[in-house]
């Protein structure tokens, strides 16, 4: 059985301690790192499956951190934050974020939602399906979307959510449905989060991101992506 890796970065040792506690005790090896340079040190010489990442931290915070890891690493990041303000989360998730957690917070539930970030990254692709639409294609095997020829950089959450919408081309979903599906479950703010990503999906993958053409909006009820053939 393969064992998962995650890198706790806070530069509150207690919390760490206990974060480290909880998710050795379900059988992960546990990495930490007090600081941003020693989280970006960190990712580099482990190679974490997944990254729990304090916000608030002095010197590089973790609003950089995640900049700097997203222009070459798609590592899942669930990030700490200790201020309950929507602001705050959605900056997180447009730079690259998947998922997050507001202080306080139970560690079982920080466990538990890298468990269900790792379940959706690491499962297994049943069938070799490369999906095409324009000059968009998401290659579902080898988990990689180009543009033009070009490969796109893609989230674990932003993966999840093309792919969901191409499986199902042309059907409309409701943020509560993609959150659902990219999540497992949903929670206050959702509908912010699922726009949050789908902004970021648009940025990396339309020419025109204020006139999307393949992922597009359906007012009032959601968001599909226009029609696509299928290869397999």
């Amino acid at each position: 059985m393969v064992q998962n890796s995650v890198l706790l970065v806070d530069d509150d040792a207690k919390l760490v301690k206990l974060l480290k506690i909880y998710f050795e005790k379900d059988g992960f090896i546990a990495y930490t790192a007090a600081d941003g340079i020693d989280a970006l040190m960190a990712v580099r010489e482990h190679k974490p499956d997944i990254m729990v990442l304090d916000l608030m931290m002095p010197g590089i915070d973790g609003w950089e951190v995640c900049r700097r890891l997203r222009k070459d690493n798609d590592i899942p990041i669930i990030m700490l934050t200790a201020r309950d303000e929507e602001s705050d989360r959605l900056v997180g998730l447009e730079i690259g974020a998947d998922d997050y957690v507001i202080k306080p917070f139970s560690s079982k539930e920080v466990v538990a939602r890298a468990k269900a970030i790792l379940r959706r990254t690491n499962r297994a692709v049943l069938r070799k399906v490369t999906i095409k639409t324009g000059g968009l294609t998401i290659d579902m095997n080898s988990y990689q979307v180009s543009r033009d020829g070009e490969a796109v950089v893609l989230t674990p959450t932003e993966f999840k959510i093309v792919e969901l919408l191409a499986t199902n081309p042309g059907k409309v979903y409701s943020r509560l449905q993609i959150a659902e599906q990219v999540h497992g479950y949903t929670f206050e703010g959702y509908e912010r989060t699922i726009d949050a990503h789908i902004k970021n999906l648009r940025r990396k993958l339309e020419i025109n991101p204020k006139e999307p053409v393949y992922i597009q909006t359906v007012y009032g009820m959601g968001y599909k992506l226009a029609g696509v053939a299928k290869n397999e």
